[in-house]
């Protein structure tokens, strides 16, 4: 009798099989709750940059590297 024509063994793989789709439902949810955080993260790491941007450039006024060289070249 061939293992797969076997109607328990055909059962156990079918559990199986139930079994690893749950875990691997969890592990995608519990992975996008991730993403979904870091997603924030980057959102306000990036205004945050953008703000420190604004900031900077009001006082700031851009120089030319010949302003920095010494008087003597």
């Amino acid at each position: 009798m061939n293992a797969i024509t076997n109607p328990q063994d055909i059962e156990t793989r079918l559990t199986d099989l139930e079994v690893k789709a749950s875990f691997t439902e969890d592990l995608v949810e519990h992975l996008n709750q991730i993403v979904v955080r870091q997603q924030r993260q980057i959102d306000l790491l990036t205004r945050e940059l953008l703000q420190l941007q604004q900031q900077s450039g009001e006082g700031a006024t851009v120089r030319s590297l010949r302003d920095e060289l010494p008087p003597h070249y």
